[in-house]
């Protein structure tokens, strides 16, 4: 599935991001399991952070950059990541090598009332409103 719900000005960064939901499969409720592949150039997603929902990501195959509020970090198979709910530490993975990526993704699904916040761009997620720009107006 290479599909996002972000709006159109926003989808040029994922073009080459395909994700295949692997806790759905399993009817996984409490936690989502992604794998992961980023063409070259791809990203994982606008940078952003979640309110509620943990996030940890472990890199399978290839070279990946991680791009954070501290800067970049490049990550290769067997490195991981965490981003704990909560923490204002806007992130992505970039694809900046000549051949795929692919991550293993894992978190946990907020019940309700989850917000993603897109710090470099104006864009929020709201579990309950969809894609919002910062000022709370709809996309």
């Amino acid at each position: 599935m290479s599909s996002t719900g972000y709006p159109e000005p926003f989808l040029a960064l994922v073009a080459g991001r395909h994700r295949r939901r692997l806790g759905d499969a399993f009817g996984l409720g409490q936690f989502g399991v992604n794998l992961c592949r980023l063409e070259p150039g791809a990203a994982s997603s606008q940078r952003h952070w979640h309110e509620k929902e943990d996030e940890f990501v472990y890199v399978l195959e290839g070279e990946v950059v991680l791009v954070t509020d501290a800067g970049e970090t490049v990550l290769g198979p067997g490195m991981v990541a965490g981003f704990p709910a909560g923490r204002a530490d806007g992130h992505h993975f970039v694809n900046r090598s000549d051949r795929d990526v692919l991550l293993l993704e894992i978190g946990t699904r907020a019940a309700d009332g989850e917000r993603v916040v897109y710090p470099d761009v104006d864009l929020l997620y709201d579990s309950e409103r969809g894609f919002l720009h910062k000022d709370g107006t709809p996309w």
